[in-house]
């Protein structure tokens, strides 16, 4: 996030950049109530009447969140599944990374606008439509590896369903904890095991 020192130096305005990093935390921190235009001023030490700089009303900067929010998570996302893989079992490595700190999809966020999506049907209609890029992405990525229709549809959804629970339930596991049950998760997803030199270069990428 951006933070306020590093808003108010790029000019007394700020930048859409930092306005809009004001509604996500304020979002992410208090729900979507939170998001109003004297609020966000507040929060970054600008003036109400800057914000209209860079967005035309509160509806602006809230679809703005809606895009940033469908291209950093549901990209990040499809990214992974398109990600080059010599196996299945490195393919989903490669997804299940994303979820991962620094993986590029951010939880808190995903969070958020699913709190966001209950109080909204136009909202509620975004996050459907997310959920189903996401799982044809990862219905692909199995289809690649061979696996039918019926197979990689129920195995997709086996896959971020259970990465959807994690985030709705919010939980909290250290990276040792996650990585020692990976190898198993992928057994399961795939039906094949991941080999040691595929595990390896995994866990590499998080120590």
């Amino acid at each position: 996030m951006t933070d306020a020192r590093d808003i108010t130096e790029t000019g007394w305005r700020g930048s859409r950049e930092g306005w809009l990093d004001a509604a996500k935390s304020a979002l992410i921190e208090s729900g979507i109530g939170a998001v109003k235009i004297q609020p966000l001023a507040e929060r970054i030490g600008l003036s109400r009447t800057s914000f209209y700089w860079f967005f035309k009303d509160r509806a602006a900067v809230l679809d703005a969140l809606l895009e940033d929010w469908e291209a950093t998570n549901t990209g990040a996302l499809v990214s992974a599944c398109d990600a080059y893989a010599e196996t299945v079992q490195e393919a989903v490595l490669n997804l299940i990374a994303v979820f991962l700190d620094d993986g590029g999809f951010e939880a808190r966020f995903d969070f958020a606008i699913r709190g966001w999506a209950h109080q909204s049907d136009a909202v509620r209609a975004r996050v459907a439509q997310a959920d189903e890029t996401r799982l044809a992405a990862i219905r692909a990525l199995f289809a690649r590896y061979g696996y039918d229709g019926d197979e990689a549809d129920v195995r997709a959804r086996t896959i971020y369903l259970v990465q959807i629970g994690y985030i709705s339930m919010q939980v909290e596991e250290d990276l040792e904890t996650r990585l020692a049950r990976f190898p198993h998760y992928v057994q399961t997803y795939t039906g094949q095991p991941p080999t040691a030199n595929e595990m390896a270069r995994f866990a590499s990428r998080f120590r």
